[in-house]
């Protein structure tokens, strides 16, 4: 019974570090990136409908897939993007989303991704 109930935390926990890493930093990241490739009139997000939904949500559970796993391996290649917060299983979901924005590289990574989701969605607006 111990044992069933540690593994529905891990699971949680699991969940959890894959639901912040794709929404605080895979969806961000990747919407400017679409928004550049509409920028430049990319064939593949210009003719096909909903091509930059689908490609920011893939990405975005890439980057959440893939982060955990090689952020600890490689901490020199990913020191910008894994969070060690993210999967501390000894904080709840609220506990590790107000640790991560009360420090001060996220409200740097942060204020840089609404600047350039904000000249990027001006600069497709005018074209369009």
């Amino acid at each position: 019974m111990i044992a069933l109930a540690a593994s529905r935390l891990a699971n949680r926990n699991r969940l959890e570090c894959l639901a912040l890493y794709a929404l605080l930093q895979g969806v961000p990241f990747y919407s400017g990136i679409a928004l550049m490739m509409m920028l430049i009139n990319a064939s593949e997000f210009a003719d096909q409908r909903y091509g930059a939904a689908i490609f920011i949500a893939m990405t975005s559970t890439l980057h959440a897939l893939v982060n955990p796993w090689l952020g600890p391996k490689f901490p020199h290649f990913f020191r910008h993007s894994h969070e060690p917060l993210f999967a501390d299983p000894a904080l709840s979901f609220t506990e590790k989303v107000s640790r991560w924005l009360a420090q001060p590289k996220t409200a740097l990574q942060l204020l840089t991704n609404l600047l350039l989701l904000s000249i990027l969605a001006v600069g497709v607006a005018s074209i369009r």
